[in-house]
């Protein structure tokens, strides 16, 4: 079982709840450190903080390997990477030497000399899940309603939901480059075989093997980018000059894999990845030469948007700039104190398609809530009438022509209200996207749900932290003028 927290203080060494925080501080990294100072000196929520992190974490022996991170440091380190949208590097930067972060952690920097491997944070931080984040988040919600924001018990919840896009780091996807990637991680993987077994015959030319084909997808590339009345000729000539050596190094493949030999459970590992990358190879070669060769029009669900982010979506808002969006869709729902309290990746989905979704949600967890307004997106006759059995507001204007009713209730002066207010979220999704949330860098999909979440929890740890410095600074000009 992992320590939760280092309660051994030593000489000198600052405790938690003595912490000093600017009240007139207005960067990221103070209202985030002002906020978890408040919780972790909350008993009640730091006791509930610490049992969702022992909940979702994997158990480890604290006899064997080296000293692992306790779960403050790691959930602390975790929100620190999302406050600024941090890369790891910078974390592990801040983490060893910004002064207020440390003592934040419990860290003696006068008799101590305590610091952290790049390594280590990686390894720990990442092992924060999407399922133990969306439960802090309830929890950090919670804390935010309760004891900063003070809501009353019977105050209503007027809610707002709309959706924007997360990308996925990936290059913009053409056929012809997704074939060069296929082969360039196929070659990859023998490699890997080669240098761990050069008794390996038959790969001399590796080396020139990636060289040809680059140059090759390159001419594809400039070829189908040019102009000029030869333009068509000339793509199908460097086409089929691609195509014949992808298929040459197809061939290959399958005739020398039988030989790669497989003696631990990683060869096994490689000679699936291998497999894999053979599969996908083909299915390009079979893309590229219909579509160009062939004059076929390739479906879109025919398509990869990348080999290795395979959930990847061809994102299309409707907006001038950008105009596609490679990544998924994230709905979130906030409510009047900027706080999000749902958000969901939404795979292969429409926001019509989630409304009752996100409302099952919602009321499960919040019994007051008086609204919840929604862009056109959402429009759909039957999801507003299943609203409007739950929900005594649901500001959901019509996508098309109304109704003498529906302009009658659309023109109302409440409706109008929440409406014009709607606009609000535009404002979180703005932040959630300068905060990190705009591209997410980590790799699969599980990491992806697990960078939004992290990112959500950051938000609105940051949210919460700022208010807590405006209540100090308020409560400091109202000592100073009695």
């Amino acid at each position: 079982m992992r320590k939760r927290f280092n309660t051994e203080t030593t000489l000198g060494q600052k405790i938690v709840k003595d912490i000093y925080v600017n009240p007139k501080s207005k960067n990221a990294v103070d209202q985030l450190v002002a906020a978890l100072k408040e919780i972790y000196c909350n008993e009640e929520y730091n006791e509930k903080i610490f049992n969702a992190i022992e909940r979702h974490l994997p158990p480890v022996d604290c006899n064997n390997g080296r000293p692992g991170m306790n779960l403050w440091t790691i959930f602390v380190l975790g929100q620190l990477r999302m406050s600024l949208g941090f890369s790891y590097e910078m974390v592990h930067n801040q983490a060893n030497n910004h002064m207020l972060l440390r003592q934040l952690l419990g860290i003696d920097d006068v008799f101590g000399n305590v610091s952290f491997e790049y390594q280590t944070i990686y390894d720990n931080v990442s092992l924060l899940s999407d399922d133990m984040l969306r439960e802090i988040n309830d929890i950090i919600v919670e804390f935010g309603h309760k004891e900063v924001f003070k809501k009353k018990e019977t105050e209503d919840l007027l809610l707002k939901s709309d959706s924007f896009v997360v990308e996925s780091n990936v290059h913009f996807p053409s056929d012809y480059s997704l074939l060069f990637d296929c082969c360039r991680k196929s070659l990859d993987t023998v490699t890997y075989f080669l240098r761990k077994y050069p008794q390996i015959t038959g790969w001399r030319k590796l080396k020139n093997w990636n060289g040809e084909l680059k140059s090759l997808c390159r001419s594809v590339g400039r070829a189908s980018k040019s102009g000029g009345k030869n333009k068509q000729e000339n793509l199908k000539r460097v086409t089929t000059l691609y195509l014949d050596k992808c298929r040459l190094l197809l061939t290959k493949l399958v005739s020398e894999k039988k030989y790669l030999p497989i003696l631990t459970q990683s060869d096994l590992i490689k000679y699936y990845e291998l497999d894999n990358y053979i599969e996908l190879l083909i299915k390009h070669i079979d893309l590229l030469d219909r579509r160009v060769l062939k004059g076929e029009t390739i479906a879109h669900t025919e398509k990869m948007m990348s080999i290795f982010e395979t959930y990847t979506e061809w994102i299309v808002k409707g907006k001038t700039r950008p105009s596609v969006e490679l990544g998924k869709k994230i709905s979130i729902t906030s409510d009047q104190f900027g706080l999000i309290l749902y958000h969901k990746v939404m795979d292969h989905e429409q926001d019509r398609d989630i409304v009752v979704e996100i409302a099952d949600n919602l009321l499960s967890k919040y019994k007051s809530i008086f609204s919840l307004s929604l862009d056109k997106g959402h429009w759909n006759a039957e999801n507003k009438s299943l609203l409007e059995l739950e929900i005594p507001m649901v500001v959901l204007p019509k996508l098309g022509k109304r109704n003498a009713s529906e302009k009658l209730i659309e023109d109302g002066k409440l409706f109008k209200h929440l409406k014009n207010k709607h606009s609000a979220v535009e404002s979180n999704i703005n932040e959630l996207e300068h905060r990190g949330l705009n591209r997410c860098p980590d790799r699969s999909y599980q990491h992806f749900k697990n960078y939004v979440a992290m990112g959500i929890c950051a938000y609105n740890l940051k949210k919460i932290g700022k208010k807590i410095l405006e209540n100090q600074l308020k409560e400091l000009l109202r000592k100073k003028v009695a």
